[in-house]
């Protein structure tokens, strides 16, 4: 670490050189000499903080690179991340703390690089890796670093869209990614143009490159437009019609839309179903779930707001046991992208076919201009 203070605006600033930067940090395009505040200052969750891991950790060692690619965190390594929130029922809970300075403790949430104050983690996890503050990153203006610097323009109106697919769940690891990923694979290969994004969870590059991997055209998530989680977001729909607005640029014929998380939990997912402009925009909800009283309960939440379950994936179906079960008890059709994918895209891609047709035949109306949000 490369040790030299200067004065910035009256502001003692010390230059550092990371090991490591998060991929929660890749929207600013980092380098690895940073400029860094170390006075006690007031913070915001996105603001990029340099820090040195004091810990270890057995079963959550890794930080993902801005590459994407996956390094061990050693104790003494220097990382910069960003200050944000995690609510994981299988994971890390923790919360931005009021203020930051040089010699706080804090912890690692999560393998994207966010950073804040643990209050708990899941019973199969060791404690998260406690790191020290080194300072918040500064630019030549005297200006603390936000993610939110490079952030997309958040929209109140989505206007003229591609049919959007989806993805729900109800919880993390229930198989989301894997549906929208086979999903985005199949259509493509079928000689479709799929664009997917990511609209709420923690900041990660992971689910977005894997959906690049799959052969989507264009990704995007919530990290786009400067949020490190969307814990304590409240109103998603801002965000969703900004990624899906960036989405729409690249001309797809279909949107794969994951939401992370469960629909019930601290991300703000269930806000999304209330908007009604997404959800006339939705041709089809796929809902994963790993049994079936988890199928059940989201079938039975979502047609509380309105919204049909057009698809159960995710690990009750599995077996086919599992699939059988829930058309016949349930009367939705249930699709698994492991044992057989092309019949879960297929049931799908009637979908879309049925809401184009839908759409068509409806009486056009004038192309709105989407309006900005002030961030």
């Amino acid at each position: 670490m490369t040790n030299i203070t200067e004065q910035l605006e009256g502001v003692a600033v010390k230059v550092v050189e990371a090991d490591k930067i998060g991929s929660a940090t890749s929207p600013l395009d980092l380098s690895k000499t940073l400029a860094v505040v170390t006075e006690r200052e007031r913070v915001r969750a996105g603001d990029v903080v340099v820090v040195r891991a004091l810990t270890e950790s057995a079963t959550y060692n890794q930080l993902e690179l801005v590459t994407g690619r996956l390094a061990k965190i050693n104790q003494g390594d220097v990382l910069a991340g960003v200050l944000g929130s995690r609510r994981a029922l299988k994971g890390f809970v923790g919360d931005v703390p009021e203020t930051v300075a040089a010699g706080d403790e804090l912890h690692l949430l999560n393998m994207g690089g966010v950073i804040g104050l643990c209050t708990g983690h899941h019973s199969s996890l060791s404690d998260a890796i406690r790191v020290e503050v080194i300072g918040l990153v500064y630019d030549e203006a005297a200006r603390v670093r936000n993610i939110g610097d490079a952030a997309l323009p958040l929209r109140e109106q989505l206007g003229a869209s591609a049919p959007l697919v989806v993805i729900a769940g109800a919880c993390m690891n229930s198989g989301k990614t894997f549906a929208a990923t086979e999903l985005i694979r199949r259509a493509t290969a079928g000689g479709l143009r799929v664009a997917a994004g990511k609209l709420s969870g923690v900041a990660a590059l992971r689910d977005t490159l894997n959906m690049a991997d799959h052969g989507a055209v264009a990704t995007a998530s919530f990290l786009d437009c400067g949020l490190p989680s969307t814990v304590g977001v409240g109103d998603l729909a801002p965000v969703a019609k900004s990624i899906i607005g960036k989405l729409n640029e690249s001309a797809p014929d279909m949107i794969v839309i994951e939401l992370g998380d469960g629909i019930l939990g601290g991300y703000s997912v269930e806000s999304v179903f209330d908007d009604a402009e997404l959800r006339g925009a939705m041709a089809a909800l796929v809902y994963c779930a790993s049994d079936y009283v988890g199928a059940w309960g989201g079938i039975e939440l979502l047609k509380r707001r309105g919204l049909t379950v057009d698809l159960v994936a995710g690990s009750v179906t599995d077996s086919q046991m599992g699939e059988d079960y829930i058309e016949r008890e349930f009367a939705v059709a249930a699709g698994n992208a492991r044992r057989d994918g092309a019949r879960m895209f297929e049931i799908i891609k009637d979908k879309i076919s049925g809401f184009k047709s839908q759409v068509s035949g409806s009486p056009r109306e004038e192309v709105v201009e989407p309006a900005l949000v002030e961030a």
